[in-house]
């Protein structure tokens, strides 16, 4: 087996505050941008189902202006000014926010980006809702229903759990923001110990450290937030959305290994064996042998506590049944044998060239690390690489028979389907024979 080559020195300088933020630093001399990134305790997954959707709309309102520059125009006139453009993004346990400049400019947009972090001034409310609401409006029909299969997926896979919630949030809920239900969310979540913050590139180490531990160190502490875990399925679930589209959409999950989960690398390697490239499972199936789909995909997402395995793709709407025939029959296949040694070699080379790739590119760096800090990991990018690459055949096997049994199962279908081939989707989701 290859080993990586030189990730061992992408090691952080690691510093905590005492309101128990988690600092790092990373030196990547050889570099020419450098990066800060902050891994915020926030999304979905922490709201209750009145509340859903306010984290996505306060990481909108970041960009809304500081007491430094107070406006949208005047904040990313600021951070072009420097060389970057400030990026931002939540997900069910995590908000990102993030830029990337010049090395020259990077202490003077480390102030404006703490700025941002800690002192938001949430202002035009207004406007900023809009957006959000045409942002929403894209996933829904005219009759305001949710037209997107992996969403509607989620929502079956995990019930009334907040991990089914939309990320953007529902429009009913989107009028009831104001200015103190956002301070209050940002106040609750924007603290020391849920926020990781990370820079990385050609920096120099302790005045990075330095500089950001005199502006992060106000910040209250904060009480860790936390997530529920979600009630075990029992029975595989269907749902059907009829919509006059020109191809079924359709979304297969099975619930999964959790973050913590001993099977958690190796539900991972699994997923490289279903798609990874053109040549693995799923597409050359799908796409390359049947020519059922243009695309296909597959995806697994580990959170704190649950994961769910994800396997989408869209078709006419008359071979919908055997999309989904097709796609079971490759879970079934890997439960039965799992991969093939060929197939498992191949996984590890990519996921070592995949990481060595790291030391061109201080994004991936800096998010790693700041995931990490944030979950109060030690893990190096060479200590997950060898995690990975150590998973045997028979631990994927076993990976695969646990998570692909039809109990898990819970599957989504968007599009025109009636009579017989509607029933032939549930009975295939269903297992009834």
């Amino acid at each position: 087996m290859m080993e990586p080559r030189g990730i061992g020195a992408l090691e952080p300088q690691v510093r905590e505050l005492d309101n128990g933020l988690a600092l790092a630093a990373v030196s990547m001399p050889a570099l020419h941008r450098a990066v800060i990134t902050a891994e915020i305790r926030v999304g979905s997954v922490y709201e209750s189902s009145a509340q859903n959707g306010i984290s996505h709309f306060l990481e909108h309102m970041l960009f809304r202006g500081t007491p430094a520059y107070p406006s949208a125009h005047r904040l990313a006139a600021r951070f072009e000014a420097l060389g970057g453009t400030l990026e931002a993004s939540t997900s069910e346990e995590f908000g990102t926010l993030s830029i990337s400049l010049p090395p020259e400019s990077l202490d003077a947009a480390l102030g404006t980006f703490c700025e941002v972090l800690s002192e938001p001034l949430l202002t035009d409310l207004d406007t900023e809702r809009d957006i959000v609401r045409e942002e929403i409006l894209e996933g829904l029909d005219e009759k305001g229903r949710d037209i997107d299969a992996t969403s509607r997926c989620r929502q079956l896979c995990f019930a009334d759990h907040p991990l089914g919630y939309p990320i953007a949030g529902t429009l009913q809920a989107l009028d009831a923001w104001d200015q103190a239900s956002l301070q209050r969310h940002h106040a609750r979540h924007y603290t020391g110990r849920n926020l990781a913050v990370v820079v990385s590139g050609p920096v120099a180490v302790e005045s990075v450290l330095a500089s950001a531990s005199r502006r992060l160190e106000a910040l209250p502490a904060g009480s860790l937030v936390e997530s529920a875990v979600p009630e075990a399925q029992r029975e595989p679930r269907f749902d059907f959305l009829g919509h006059k589209a020109s191809q079924t959409a359709l979304s297969v999950c099975y619930r999964a290994h959790e973050r913590a989960s001993v099977h958690q690398a190796a539900t991972e390697m699994l997923l490289r064996i279903l798609d990874d490239g053109l040549s693995t499972r799923l597409y050359h199936r799908l796409c390359d042998q049947l020519g059922l789909c243009y695309d296909a995909g597959a995806g697994y997402q580990a959170f704190d506590t649950a994961g769910v395995i994800e396997l989408d793709g869209e078709t006419a709407h008359e071979r919908a049944p055997l999309l989904l025939r097709e796609i079971l029959d490759l879970t079934a296949a890997l439960t039965a044998s799992g991969p093939t040694d060929a197939e498992l070699d191949q996984a590890r080379r990519r996921c070592q060239w995949q990481f060595d790739a790291m030391l061109d590119d201080p994004e991936s760096v800096a998010h790693f690390y700041a995931h990490s800090l944030l979950r109060r990991s030690h893990q190096s990018p060479l200590d997950r690489c060898r995690e990975l690459c150590d998973v045997s055949r028979e631990a994927v096997l076993a990976a695969a028979q646990i998570a692909f049994q039809p109990t898990r199962l819970s599957v989504a279908a968007v599009g025109l389907q009636r009579g017989k081939a509607l029933d032939a989707l549930q009975s295939l989701a269903l297992g009834v024979r």
